[in-house]
C-alpha cells in the first residue's frame, strides 16, 4: 500500500478520504423537550421506510448521505414527518429535495444534525410561511440557504 505524507507530515495511507457515516444526534432531555416541542411528527426509519417504498439499509443512506435528517429522540431514531413530501407522480412519498443542501449549508456553519433541525422547525415571524422548514416545502428554499449560509459569519 502506497503512503503519502499530510501537511503535518504523518503517513497515512493514499487514497480518497474515509467516508464519514454521522450518528444522528443524540439530544440531552432539555433539548429533547424543546425538538419535540418545535416539530410535531416524528417518524422513526422503519415508518420511513415504509412511506419511501425502501429498504431500512436504503433509508439509513438517505441519512448518511444527508438526504434526510434523523434524530435520537427517546432512544429511536427519527425523522420529521415535514421532510417527506409526495413523491412525483403523487405515487408515495420522497425525500424533500430542498432538504439536502440546505442541511450542507447548515453543516457547513458548524450546526450538528439537531441543531439544524431546531432551526428548520423554529418559528420566524420574517418568514411569510412561519418557519423554514415550511418555506423549503413552499418552495423558496434560496431565502432559507441565504439565512442559513449567514449564521456561519
Amino acid at each position: 500500500m502506497s503512503r503519502s505524507r499530510s501537511r503535518t507530515g504523518d503517513r497515512r495511507p493514499a487514497g480518497p478520504p474515509a467516508l464519514r457515516t454521522p450518528r444522528p444526534d443524540t439530544l440531552s432531555p432539555e433539548e429533547t423537550d424543546e425538538v419535540r416541542d418545535l416539530v410535531a411528527d416524528w417518524l422513526p426509519l422503519p415508518d420511513v421506510a415504509e412511506r419511501l417504498d425502501l429498504d431500512i439499509m436504503r433509508v439509513r443512506r438517505l441519512v448518511a448521505d444527508g438526504d434526510l435528517a434523523a434524530v435520537r429522540v427517546d432512544g429511536v431514531v427519527q425523522v420529521p414527518a415535514a421532510f417527506l413530501v409526495e413523491a412525483p407522480g403523487g405515487h408515495g412519498a420522497a425525500p424533500l429535495p430542498e432538504l439536502r443542501g440546505t442541511l450542507t449549508v447548515l453543516e457547513d456553519a458548524g450546526y450538528t444534525t439537531a441543531e439544524a433541525v431546531r432551526w428548520l422547525f423554529t418559528p420566524d415571524p420574517t418568514l411569510v410561511e412561519g418557519r423554514p422548514v415550511d418555506t423549503l416545502r413552499a418552495g423558496r428554499k434560496t431565502e432559507i440557504r441565504r439565512r442559513a449560509q449567514a449564521l456561519g459569519f
